[in-house]
């Protein structure tokens, strides 16, 4: 299931939709990703993640098949929030489903790092002194990259 929405999310609600949709579950791995409460060591106000709609959602179903492609995932989910977000607040949620450890655990990993690269998200932060788009980070292109064997 994907879900892009402005709305919070919980953990708990969603392990049990994916539970009730899935059978022979031996494994679940979760990411939440929350907004920090400092950049480059200034305070952070707040966060606000714009998206192209429809766009989006695409670009999430092909990493969700990728993962699939790769893992013997029995389900997942993936929830992107956007709009303005303060530090503390939840961003993104995976969750991954299969029969063993490994496979949720590396297939987790797989998602939220294409995530960061592929999403089209963009991000803008506020500090108190002032406001800017952030760029990817070499560090993300870099995870991504690992996954290409």
């Amino acid at each position: 299931m994907i879900k892009v929405q402005e709305n919070d999310f919980s953990l708990t609600d969603e392990i049990v939709l994916l539970r009730k949709r899935c059978e022979n579950i031996g494994a679940l791995s979760s990411f939440i990703g929350i907004v920090r409460d400092k950049r480059e060591n200034k305070d952070l106000i707040s966060m606000t993640l714009e998206h192209y709609p429809g766009m989006t959602e695409k670009i999430l179903n092909k990493i969700n098949i990728e993962a699939h492609s790769r893992w013997n995932l029995i389900g997942t989910t993936i929830i992107h929030r956007y709009g303005e977000l303060l530090p503390g607040d939840q961003i993104v949620l995976v969750i991954t489903a299969s029969k063993h450890r490994k496979e949720s655990i590396d297939s987790c990993h797989f998602i939220i790092d294409w995530l960061k690269t592929k999403g089209p998200f963009w991000k803008y932060e506020k500090t108190f002194d002032k406001g800017y788009w952030v760029e990817a980070r070499n560090k993300d292109l870099e995870e991504e990259l690992k996954w290409n064997n």
